[in-house]
């Protein structure tokens, strides 16, 4: 499995600048690290209200069961939902908090 080097600062800038793509390579196979975390630590972006607010939420442990939504972590665009939760995943596949 691919290792993610928690220094690479560089890689969060890059994704902050364009959080829906295109990636570098290096950014790739780090989203896709990202992408295969356990169900308790898989955060997503969920649209609340078309076209006006998106939420972080975290995915049932059970199928079936409703996603948990992260109290505080709601967007007036899904750019920067789409932020929080590369923080999030980051955090939980390093250990290290993204600056």
């Amino acid at each position: 499995m691919y290792e993610i080097d928690p220094t690479r600062t560089d890689l969060i800038a890059e994704f902050d600048a364009s959080p829906s793509g295109p990636y570098s390579r290096e950014l790739t196979m780090v989203l896709n690290r990202l992408r295969l975390g356990p169900m308790d630590e898989r955060f997503i972006v969920v649209c609340t209200k078309r076209r006006r607010e998106w939420a972080v939420a975290r995915m049932p442990t059970e199928r079936g069961h409703p996603v948990e939504l992260i109290e505080g972590a709601v967007f007036d665009n899904e750019d920067d939902a789409a932020r929080k939760v590369f923080r999030l995943r980051w955090q939980a596949v390093t250990g290290h908090g993204p600056a």
